[in-house]
């Protein structure tokens, strides 16, 4: 019985092999990147449970060059397409034989698949009927930037700003990277004088209008 201690996986396609000996048929080894140890002794990253199979038998070396085999002083040998080997490079198609036990080399690249992750955007910013544009991520701040590439628009608070010694800082996008321009400032509406106040003003000045007529003479 093949054992594979290993847990270590990405996405894509890792060298393989598969063992074609009676009672392992079918087990694999999938290598990880870097070195391999193959043996019958358990603490093996790959054990092969085989009396014909040295407790470290050999390691098998995976780099961006392929798999390169190398036995460990086993005592049943190591054999490729039949020959003996201390040190071998490994083929797709070839019969790796360790002691009396047959693995066929069914794969020897690295392809390594790297998941995407989606930025989850924010929602569309709220326009409120004066034509103040509030930022989707502080819907109590009106945006002041809005990016030159994605058109995403945001507050102050959320711009990436890289300031540059002897120049103008840099305003960037949090989403794309890309620069950012600012936008119009929709300054609110002032608010009227209540009525009192108003008639207090126009009381107080039309006294002091009276108080600097000239007298008559």
């Amino acid at each position: 019985m093949c054992k594979l201690l290993s847990d270590w996986s990405l996405g894509g396609r890792m060298a393989r092999l598969l063992i074609k000996s009676d009672g392992l048929e079918n087990e694999t080894l999938e290598l990880r990147f870097g070195v391999n140890h193959v043996g019958r002794d358990p603490a093996c990253d790959f054990v092969i449970a085989h009396p014909s199979v040295s407790a470290l038998h050999c390691e098998l070396v995976l780099s961006n060059d392929g798999v390169q085999i190398h036995d460990c002083d086993s005592t049943n040998g190591t054999f490729v397409n039949g020959e003996g080997v201390k040190d071998a490079w490994l083929r797709p198609g070839q019969t790796l034989q360790l002691g009396q036990v047959i693995l066929f080399v069914e794969n020897t690249d690295i392809t390594i698949t790297i998941p995407q992750y989606e930025r989850e955007r924010p929602k569309p910013p709220v326009v409120l009927p004066d034509g103040v544009i509030l930022c989707a991520r502080h819907p109590q701040v009106q945006a002041t930037y809005k990016c030159t590439h994605c058109s995403e628009v945001m507050c102050g608070s959320c711009v990436h700003t890289v300031r540059i010694k002897g120049g103008r800082p840099l305003f960037l996008c949090p989403l794309c990277s890309q620069p950012c321009e600012p936008i119009r400032v929709v300054e609110p509406p002032k608010k009227k004088a209540p009525v009192l106040q108003s008639l207090h003003r126009t009381v107080k000045m039309r006294l002091s209008q009276l108080l600097h007529l000239p007298r008559p003479k």
